[in-house]
């Protein structure tokens, strides 16, 4: 059904302004999480360190989190 809604104009043109408004919203979200998250520069390094490492070497994410998790326990017990 939505090949057959995607050849109308209107219902196209709404389709296409829901996309970006989703993505909007996403962009939005993302931002908020991040000022709430990278507060101090350990997390800012944390985060920089499994961008690398999820760019560069192809992790998954379930790696990375595990690395995050690890940091983050390290980082309770420096405190």
């Amino acid at each position: 059904i939505i090949p057959r809604i995607r050849h109308s104009a209107w219902a196209g043109s709404f389709l296409d302004g829901v996309n970006v408004a989703a993505l909007g919203l996403i962009a939005a979200v993302t931002w908020d999480l991040a000022r709430a998250a990278y507060i101090d520069w350990f997390t800012i390094l944390i985060g920089l360190i499994a961008a690398g490492m999820l760019f560069r070497f192809k992790l998954s994410s379930v790696w990375l989190v595990l690395f995050g998790g690890g940091m983050g326990f390290l980082s309770a017990l420096w405190r």
